[in-house]
């Protein structure tokens, strides 16, 4: 299967059978191991989808360019299961996000400006 599209950001799975692919067509890929397209998600609130991370429990997050938006999306990546930020908590152009497990935090890194957010979760 040929897939033609942007790739903007990637990210594996822990146990390494799915990859994660944001593309600038505002699209979440889900593929399998092999290439194979097993799933593709859009929301309005994922327009120009941009940083994305696969926590160590699998947990897939995903940064909207516009609305300015942190999601997490399902490990099959069909569904959203949570707005983890807002443009209410501060966040503009999100451009990348990570978590961490030693402060149980997300980190996100905005575009246009200087300042890294933390948001402390549970």
């Amino acid at each position: 299967m040929l897939l033609c599209f942007a790739v903007y950001s990637c990210a594996v799975s822990p146990t390494g059978d799915r990859l994660y692919i944001t593309s600038y067509q505002s699209k979440l890929l889900t593929l399998a191991r092999d290439g194979t397209l097993l799933a593709t998600y859009t929301d309005p609130a994922l327009w120009g989808p941009s940083g994305l991370h696969v926590t160590p429990a699998g947990q897939v997050l995903v940064c909207g360019w516009l609305p300015f938006t942190v999601l997490q999306v399902g490990w099959e990546g069909e569904s959203k299961l949570a707005n983890l930020a807002t443009q209410e908590d501060g966040l503009r152009w999100p451009e990348s996000v990570c978590y961490s497990s030693t402060t149980s935090s997300i980190i996100v890194g905005q575009h246009r400006n200087n300042n890294i957010l933390v948001f402390r979760v549970e």
